[in-house]
Protein backbone atom coordinates (compact mmCIF):
# COMPACT_ATOMS: atom_id res chain seq x y z
CA UNK A 1 0.00 0.00 0.00
CA UNK A 2 1.26 3.65 -0.81
CA UNK A 3 2.20 5.93 2.12
CA UNK A 4 1.36 9.59 1.26
CA UNK A 5 3.49 12.04 2.59
CA UNK A 6 2.15 14.96 4.60
CA UNK A 7 -1.26 16.46 4.91
CA UNK A 8 -3.56 16.48 2.23
CA UNK A 9 -6.96 19.03 2.09
CA UNK A 10 -7.94 19.10 -1.43
CA UNK A 11 -11.25 20.54 -2.78
CA UNK A 12 -13.12 18.02 -5.03
CA UNK A 13 -9.81 17.08 -6.66
CA UNK A 14 -9.33 16.32 -10.56
CA UNK A 15 -6.44 12.99 -11.05
CA UNK A 16 -4.88 13.37 -14.53
CA UNK A 17 -2.66 10.64 -15.27
CA UNK A 18 -0.09 9.62 -18.25
CA UNK A 19 2.25 7.17 -19.29
CA UNK A 20 5.52 7.35 -21.24
CA UNK A 21 5.68 4.36 -23.47
CA UNK A 22 2.49 2.82 -25.90
CA UNK A 23 0.25 5.64 -24.71
CA UNK A 24 2.59 8.38 -25.07
CA UNK A 25 3.71 9.35 -28.84
CA UNK A 26 5.92 11.96 -28.60
CA UNK A 27 6.26 12.49 -25.49
CA UNK A 28 3.12 14.60 -25.89
CA UNK A 29 1.02 13.19 -22.74
CA UNK A 30 4.06 12.71 -20.26
CA UNK A 31 4.97 16.53 -21.28
CA UNK A 32 1.46 17.53 -20.25
CA UNK A 33 1.78 16.40 -16.79
CA UNK A 34 5.32 17.91 -16.57
CA UNK A 35 3.81 21.36 -17.77
CA UNK A 36 0.97 20.66 -15.25
CA UNK A 37 3.08 19.56 -12.32
CA UNK A 38 5.51 23.39 -12.87
CA UNK A 39 3.07 25.71 -13.57
CA UNK A 40 0.73 24.24 -10.63
CA UNK A 41 3.82 24.05 -8.21
CA UNK A 42 2.77 20.56 -7.44
CA UNK A 43 4.41 18.54 -4.42
CA UNK A 44 5.31 15.10 -4.52
CA UNK A 45 3.30 12.99 -1.84
CA UNK A 46 4.16 9.44 -3.11
CA UNK A 47 6.00 6.67 -5.37
CA UNK A 48 4.90 3.37 -6.37
CA UNK A 49 7.56 1.08 -5.18
CA UNK A 50 8.89 -0.14 -8.68
CA UNK A 51 10.29 -3.88 -8.04
CA UNK A 52 6.82 -4.96 -8.19
CA UNK A 53 5.89 -3.65 -11.40
CA UNK A 54 8.79 -3.07 -13.92
CA UNK A 55 11.18 -5.64 -15.91
CA UNK A 56 14.85 -3.70 -15.21
CA UNK A 57 16.35 -4.85 -18.13
CA UNK A 58 13.80 -2.80 -20.30
CA UNK A 59 13.07 0.20 -17.87
CA UNK A 60 16.50 0.09 -16.60
CA UNK A 61 17.77 2.63 -13.70
CA UNK A 62 20.16 5.53 -14.55
CA UNK A 63 22.99 6.57 -12.75
CA UNK A 64 22.89 10.57 -12.16
CA UNK A 65 25.71 12.75 -10.72
CA UNK A 66 24.80 15.74 -8.73
CA UNK A 67 26.78 19.11 -8.44
CA UNK A 68 29.08 17.58 -5.81
CA UNK A 69 30.25 14.47 -7.55
CA UNK A 70 27.95 12.26 -5.62
CA UNK A 71 26.39 9.27 -8.10
CA UNK A 72 22.92 7.63 -7.10
CA UNK A 73 20.41 5.40 -8.89
CA UNK A 74 17.69 6.90 -10.32
CA UNK A 75 14.80 3.71 -10.45
CA UNK A 76 12.08 3.70 -12.85
CA UNK A 77 8.40 4.82 -11.24
CA UNK A 78 4.99 6.37 -11.00
CA UNK A 79 5.24 9.68 -8.83
CA UNK A 80 1.73 10.81 -7.62
CA UNK A 81 1.74 14.56 -6.54
CA UNK A 82 -0.72 17.14 -5.43
CA UNK A 83 -1.83 21.00 -6.59
CA UNK A 84 -3.71 23.19 -4.85
CA UNK A 85 -5.18 25.58 -7.56
CA UNK A 86 -6.30 29.02 -5.74
CA UNK A 87 -8.34 30.02 -9.22
CA UNK A 88 -9.81 27.06 -9.40
CA UNK A 89 -13.14 25.19 -7.92
CA UNK A 90 -10.96 22.57 -7.36
CA UNK A 91 -7.29 20.68 -6.57
CA UNK A 92 -5.71 18.32 -8.80
CA UNK A 93 -4.12 14.93 -8.26
CA UNK A 94 -1.47 14.11 -10.68
CA UNK A 95 0.00 10.61 -11.72
CA UNK A 96 3.11 10.88 -14.01
CA UNK A 97 5.08 7.37 -14.92
CA UNK A 98 5.97 4.64 -17.06
CA UNK A 99 3.37 1.99 -18.43
CA UNK A 100 4.67 -1.11 -16.00
CA UNK A 101 5.62 -3.99 -17.65
CA UNK A 102 3.69 -6.30 -15.11
CA UNK A 103 0.89 -6.49 -12.63
CA UNK A 104 -1.84 -3.98 -14.39
CA UNK A 105 -4.06 -4.81 -12.33
CA UNK A 106 -2.48 -4.34 -8.69
CA UNK A 107 -0.86 -1.36 -10.38
CA UNK A 108 -3.99 0.44 -10.91
CA UNK A 109 -5.97 -0.49 -7.70
CA UNK A 110 -3.01 1.10 -6.16
CA UNK A 111 -3.89 4.48 -8.13
CA UNK A 112 -6.82 4.23 -7.29
CA UNK A 113 -6.28 3.17 -4.06
CA UNK A 114 -4.74 6.97 -3.59
CA UNK A 115 -7.49 8.39 -5.67
CA UNK A 116 -9.64 7.31 -2.78
CA UNK A 117 -7.83 8.75 0.23
CA UNK A 118 -7.46 11.75 -1.67
CA UNK A 119 -11.27 12.20 -2.24
CA UNK A 120 -10.73 12.26 -6.16
CA UNK A 121 -14.17 12.58 -7.64
CA UNK A 122 -13.14 12.29 -11.59
CA UNK A 123 -9.85 11.26 -13.77
CA UNK A 124 -8.45 12.43 -16.77
CA UNK A 125 -6.24 9.62 -18.90
CA UNK A 126 -3.70 11.84 -21.40
CA UNK A 127 -2.40 9.86 -24.21
CA UNK A 128 -1.29 10.58 -27.33
CA UNK A 129 -0.80 8.52 -30.81
CA UNK A 130 0.48 8.58 -34.27
CA UNK A 131 -2.03 9.14 -37.10
CA UNK A 132 -2.42 10.84 -40.56
CA UNK A 133 -2.62 14.02 -39.16
CA UNK A 134 -1.11 17.11 -40.79
CA UNK A 135 1.01 19.14 -38.70
CA UNK A 136 0.02 22.18 -40.37
CA UNK A 137 -3.58 21.94 -39.06
CA UNK A 138 -4.74 22.00 -35.09
CA UNK A 139 -3.41 18.63 -33.44
CA UNK A 140 -6.97 16.43 -33.57
CA UNK A 141 -7.45 15.56 -29.52
CA UNK A 142 -10.39 12.58 -29.20
CA UNK A 143 -12.19 13.05 -25.70
CA UNK A 144 -14.65 9.80 -24.88
CA UNK A 145 -16.04 8.26 -21.68
CA UNK A 146 -16.77 4.92 -20.77
CA UNK A 147 -19.60 5.24 -18.72
CA UNK A 148 -22.52 6.73 -21.08
CA UNK A 149 -24.21 8.62 -18.46
CA UNK A 150 -20.81 10.93 -18.11
CA UNK A 151 -20.31 10.96 -21.73
CA UNK A 152 -23.82 12.66 -22.32
CA UNK A 153 -23.16 14.87 -19.39
CA UNK A 154 -20.14 16.09 -20.41
CA UNK A 155 -21.26 16.34 -24.02
CA UNK A 156 -18.49 13.58 -25.21
CA UNK A 157 -18.72 10.62 -27.43
CA UNK A 158 -18.70 6.97 -25.39
CA UNK A 159 -15.89 5.39 -26.30
CA UNK A 160 -16.24 2.17 -29.19
CA UNK A 161 -12.83 1.65 -29.40
CA UNK A 162 -12.23 -2.41 -29.63
CA UNK A 163 -8.85 -3.91 -29.95
CA UNK A 164 -5.18 -3.91 -28.19
CA UNK A 165 -4.79 -1.90 -25.21
CA UNK A 166 -2.17 0.09 -22.35
CA UNK A 167 -2.51 0.98 -19.29
CA UNK A 168 -4.37 3.97 -19.96
CA UNK A 169 -7.29 1.25 -20.90
CA UNK A 170 -6.59 -0.92 -17.86
CA UNK A 171 -6.51 1.81 -15.53
CA UNK A 172 -10.26 3.52 -17.31
CA UNK A 173 -11.69 0.07 -17.13
CA UNK A 174 -10.63 -0.02 -13.37
CA UNK A 175 -12.18 3.35 -12.55
CA UNK A 176 -15.56 2.36 -13.73
CA UNK A 177 -15.32 -1.11 -11.94
CA UNK A 178 -15.25 1.20 -8.60
CA UNK A 179 -17.85 3.74 -10.53
CA UNK A 180 -15.10 6.69 -10.53
CA UNK A 181 -15.98 8.82 -13.60
CA UNK A 182 -12.97 8.85 -16.15
CA UNK A 183 -12.45 10.56 -19.53
CA UNK A 184 -9.61 9.69 -21.64
CA UNK A 185 -8.44 12.44 -23.99
CA UNK A 186 -5.78 11.31 -27.00
CA UNK A 187 -3.74 13.45 -28.91
CA UNK A 188 -3.04 12.78 -32.83
CA UNK A 189 0.15 13.41 -33.48
CA UNK A 190 1.56 13.66 -37.42
CA UNK A 191 3.16 10.10 -37.71
CA UNK A 192 5.99 11.02 -39.97
CA UNK A 193 7.28 13.28 -36.88
CA UNK A 194 7.22 10.99 -34.32
CA UNK A 195 10.15 12.05 -32.82
CA UNK A 196 9.92 13.95 -29.29
CA UNK A 197 9.31 16.48 -28.51
CA UNK A 198 5.82 17.22 -30.11
CA UNK A 199 4.83 20.61 -28.21
CA UNK A 200 2.13 21.58 -30.23
CA UNK A 201 0.41 18.20 -29.10
CA UNK A 202 0.80 18.84 -25.69
CA UNK A 203 -0.79 22.40 -26.47
CA UNK A 204 -3.78 20.60 -27.87
CA UNK A 205 -4.01 18.52 -24.79
CA UNK A 206 -3.96 21.56 -22.52
CA UNK A 207 -6.41 22.85 -24.00
CA UNK A 208 -8.59 20.14 -23.81
CA UNK A 209 -7.92 20.15 -20.47
CA UNK A 210 -8.99 23.64 -19.76
CA UNK A 211 -12.52 23.23 -21.85
CA UNK A 212 -13.36 19.95 -19.93
CA UNK A 213 -12.48 21.25 -16.49
CA UNK A 214 -13.32 24.89 -17.38
CA UNK A 215 -10.04 26.46 -16.19
CA UNK A 216 -7.27 28.48 -17.34
CA UNK A 217 -3.97 26.62 -17.49
CA UNK A 218 -0.95 29.33 -17.70
CA UNK A 219 1.18 27.87 -20.96
CA UNK A 220 4.11 30.15 -20.66
CA UNK A 221 6.56 29.36 -23.44
CA UNK A 222 4.61 26.31 -24.78
CA UNK A 223 2.43 28.65 -27.39
CA UNK A 224 5.38 29.86 -29.00
CA UNK A 225 7.60 26.69 -28.91
CA UNK A 226 4.71 24.96 -30.65
CA UNK A 227 5.30 27.48 -33.59
CA UNK A 228 8.35 27.29 -33.91
CA UNK A 229 7.89 23.35 -34.14
CA UNK A 230 5.52 23.42 -36.91
CA UNK A 231 8.49 26.20 -38.71
CA UNK A 232 10.74 23.44 -38.59
CA UNK A 233 8.98 20.66 -39.55
CA UNK A 234 7.86 23.12 -42.38
CA UNK A 235 11.60 23.60 -43.37
CA UNK A 236 12.11 19.76 -42.93
CA UNK A 237 9.06 19.12 -45.88
CA UNK A 238 10.31 22.05 -47.80
CA UNK A 239 13.47 20.17 -48.46
CA UNK A 240 11.57 17.21 -49.57
CA UNK A 241 8.99 17.07 -52.25
CA UNK A 242 7.51 13.45 -51.69
CA UNK A 243 7.19 14.76 -47.96
CA UNK A 244 5.11 18.28 -48.97
CA UNK A 245 2.97 16.51 -51.40
CA UNK A 246 2.18 13.89 -48.42
CA UNK A 247 1.41 16.85 -46.48
CA UNK A 248 -0.75 18.75 -48.63
CA UNK A 249 -2.67 15.57 -49.22
CA UNK A 250 -3.73 15.27 -45.46
CA UNK A 251 -4.18 18.81 -45.63
CA UNK A 252 -6.54 18.67 -48.14
CA UNK A 253 -8.46 15.77 -46.79
CA UNK A 254 -8.48 17.14 -43.01
CA UNK A 255 -9.67 19.99 -44.27
CA UNK A 256 -13.00 18.26 -46.33
CA UNK A 257 -13.84 16.46 -43.40
CA UNK A 258 -13.98 19.17 -40.50
CA UNK A 259 -15.33 22.26 -42.63
CA UNK A 260 -18.16 22.33 -40.63
CA UNK A 261 -15.97 22.55 -37.70
CA UNK A 262 -15.49 26.34 -38.72
CA UNK A 263 -19.04 27.76 -37.42
CA UNK A 264 -20.99 27.77 -34.55
CA UNK A 265 -19.87 25.57 -31.85
CA UNK A 266 -15.80 25.49 -32.44
CA UNK A 267 -15.85 29.54 -32.84
CA UNK A 268 -17.90 30.16 -29.17
CA UNK A 269 -15.65 27.74 -27.61
CA UNK A 270 -12.83 29.53 -29.09
CA UNK A 271 -14.02 32.88 -27.84
CA UNK A 272 -14.62 31.56 -24.18
CA UNK A 273 -11.38 30.15 -24.35
CA UNK A 274 -9.90 33.83 -25.50
CA UNK A 275 -11.84 35.57 -22.41
CA UNK A 276 -10.92 33.27 -20.20
CA UNK A 277 -7.07 34.00 -20.37
CA UNK A 278 -7.08 37.35 -21.14
CA UNK A 279 -7.70 39.03 -17.59
CA UNK A 280 -4.53 36.68 -17.10
CA UNK A 281 -2.51 38.78 -20.06
CA UNK A 282 -1.16 35.39 -21.62
CA UNK A 283 -1.00 34.73 -25.34
CA UNK A 284 -3.07 32.53 -26.80
CA UNK A 285 -3.25 30.99 -30.43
Amino acid sequence: MIELEGSHDLRDPVLLAAFEGWNDAADAASATIDHLATVWKARDVAAIDPDDYYDFQVNRPTVRVNEGGVRSLVWPTTRIMVATLPDAPRDAVLVRGIEPNMRWRQFCDEILAVADTLGVSMCVLLGALLADSPHTRPIPVTASASDPSLATSLGLEQSKYEGPTGILGVLQDSCQRVELPSVMLWAAVPHYVAQPPCPKATLALLRKVEDLLDLTIPLGDLVEDARAWERGVDDLARDDTEVSEYVRSLEEARDAAELPEATGEAIAREFERYLRRRPHGTEDV
